[in-house]
C-alpha cells in the first residue's frame, strides 16, 4: 500500500461543493456539501457505488458539468486559485495543461474521424505552442512511454484500429502530454479485461511516480484503491461518509457504509460456494433518489446500526483521529437537522 501523506502544502482543496441538476422531475442533489483535499504527488481514491456523486465531483473540478447541472456553491482551490470563479476562457487554458482527465470509456473520448497523432498533437500545438513536427515527436515519445508498440505507425491509425487496452493507453498518453499537476482517472479500467486492468493500474502507478503528478482515482472497486491510493474518500448519495489514509480505511473503517463496502470484497482464502460458510455480503437496499433523498443521514435506510436520530439529523464530518474524518452519529458527534 502507498505511503501516507507528505508534509507539502495542498495542491487541491475542495470546500462545501454542491452540484445540482435541474430536471423535469425535480432538483437532483448529486453533490451536496462535499469537501476533500489533495497534496502534490498524492493519489486520492474517490470511492462509492454508482450514483454516489464521485464522477460528478471529478467533472466539477474541470467545470465540465453537463446541462442541466450547475455548480451551486463551494470552492475548488487549485494551486491557490478558486476554479469556481474562473471564466470559461481561463478554464480552457487549465484543462489538459494543468488538470487532465482519463475518462471511463476510451472509445467515447477519442474522436473516430481523426488519427491518434492529429488528436494528441493538436493539444500540444494549442497549449504548448509547438509546431506540428515537434508535437508529433512528443506524441510518439509518450505513446512509447505508455507501452504502445511501434508508436511511429500508431500515430497514423484511427481509434477503431486499436484494442480497448490500446485506446486507454492512448488516453493516458493524452492526459500526460502537458505534464499536468493533477490527473483525474474516472474508472479507468472498468471496460477492460482483468489482465489489461492490472497492466493499466501498474502503468498509472509508474507514471505518477515518474511525472510527480497527483491523481484522483474515481472507482467503486475497493481493491483498486487498496493498490493505488494514499488517501481514500468514501462517498454515498452525494455526501462524504469517511476520509482517511488508505491504511486506516482498511484496518479501522468507522462508517457503516465503508465497512459494508469492504465486506463486498472477495477474499482469496474463501470459497464462495453453497456448501461453505463464507458468503459475499451484499449491501441491502439501493442508493436513494437524489431528487428526494432521505432525511437525516442518507445511509440510514440501509444501515444495520441506524438509530432513531439517524433519520432526523444530518451528520457532519468530524475527526475521530488525526486526518481521519467520519460523518456518523454513532460516534456521538453533533450534526444538524435536515
Amino acid at each position: 500500500m502507498p505511503p501516507t501523506m507528505g508534509k507539502d502544502g495542498p495542491l487541491l482543496d475542495v470546500k462545501d461543493l454542491r452540484v445540482h441538476f435541474y430536471t423535469g422531475s425535480g432538483v437532483v442533489k448529486a453533490v451536496d456539501g462535499v469537501a476533500f483535499g489533495l497534496k502534490p504527488g498524492q493519489t486520492l481514491g474517490l470511492v462509492g457505488e454508482s450514483g454516489s456523486g464521485k464522477t460528478v465531483s471529478s467533472l466539477a473540478l474541470l467545470r465540465l458539468i453537463p446541462r442541466p447541472g450547475k455548480i451551486l456553491s463551494g470552492e475548488i482551490v487549485f494551486e491557490n486559485e478558486d476554479l469556481v470563479r474562473k471564466t470559461e476562457d481561463q478554464m480552457i487554458k487549465i484543462r489538459g495543461k494543468k488538470i487532465a482527465m482519463i475518462f471511463q470509456n476510451p472509445a467515447y473520448s477519442l474522436n473516430p474521424i481523426y488519427s491518434i497523432g492529429d488528436q494528441l498533437g493538436e493539444i500540444l500545438m494549442w497549449h504548448e505552442k509547438l509546431g506540428r513536427k515537434a508535437a508529433m515527436g512528443r506524441v510518439v515519445e509518450l505513446l512509447g512511454l505508455v507501452g504502445i508498440t511501434d508508436p511511429e505507425s500508431r500515430v497514423r491509425q484511427f481509434p477503431h484500429e486499436l484494442s480497448g487496452g490500446m485506446k486507454q493507453r492512448v488516453c493516458i498518453a493524452r492526459a500526460l502530454l502537458c505534464n499536468p499537476a493533477l490527473v483525474l482517472a474516472d474508472e479507468p479500467t472498468t471496460n477492460l479485461d482483468v489482465t489489461v486492468q492490472a497492466q493499466i493500474l501498474d502503468l498509472l502507478s509508474e507514471l505518477r511516480e515518474r511525472f510527480h503528478m497527483a491523481m484522483i482515482l474515481v472507482t467503486h472497486d475497493m481493491g483498486v484503491v487498496a493498490r493505488m491510493a494514499h488517501r481514500i474518500t468514501v462517498m454515498y448519495a452525494g455526501r462524504i461518509c469517511e476520509t482517511a489514509d488508505a491504511t486506516v480505511i482498511f484496518r479501522n473503517p468507522c462508517h457503516p457504509y465503508t465497512k459494508a463496502l469492504l465486506e463486498t470484497i472477495p477474499r482469496a482464502d474463501h470459497s464462495y460456494t453453497r456448501d461453505k460458510t463464507h458468503r459475499l455480503v451484499a449491501i441491502r437496499g439501493r442508493i436513494p433518489n437524489l431528487v428526494d433523498p432521505p432525511s437525516g443521514c442518507r445511509f440510514h435506510p440501509r444501515c444495520p446500526v441506524a438509530k432513531e436520530e439517524c433519520s432526523q439529523i444530518l451528520p457532519e464530518p468530524v475527526p475521530v483521529a488525526d486526518g481521519h474524518l467520519v460523518s456518523c452519529l454513532n460516534y456521538g458527534y453533533p450534526g444538524k437537522a435536515s
